[in-house]
């Protein structure tokens, strides 16, 4: 299965409390009504090993095909759109993509 893995932290402005809510009632419906997903997971990190936490969220798209993301969902309007309020509650961000292996 393929998925685009997104390692990301929140402007200073954007409390976690309210970005959340935002994932509850905006984010996450909207990934899962793009035709190449299957489901959204977000994950807060709160602690690691080594101590530092560099990213403090983790989403992962389970997407369909690759492909048909990037062909056809990345590019919709609707997908742009969300990327660019996305951005706003965003700091810094790094997107991976890839296939399942296990």
């Amino acid at each position: 299965m393929a998925k685009e893995i997104i390692l990301y932290n929140l402007k200073d402005s954007v409390t976690d409390e309210e970005y959340a809510d935002y994932v509850k009632n905006e984010k996450g419906p909207l990934l899962e009504s793009l035709s190449s997903a299957q489901k959204f997971e977000l994950v807060k990190i709160t602690g690691a090993a080594s101590g530092k936490i560099p990213y403090r969220y983790v989403g992962i798209l389970h997407l369909k095909s690759l492909e048909d993301f990037y062909q056809k969902d990345a590019p919709s309007p609707k997908f742009q759109g969300f990327l660019e309020k996305w951005k706003t509650k965003v700091a810094e961000f790094h997107i991976l993509s890839g296939e399942e292996i296990y």
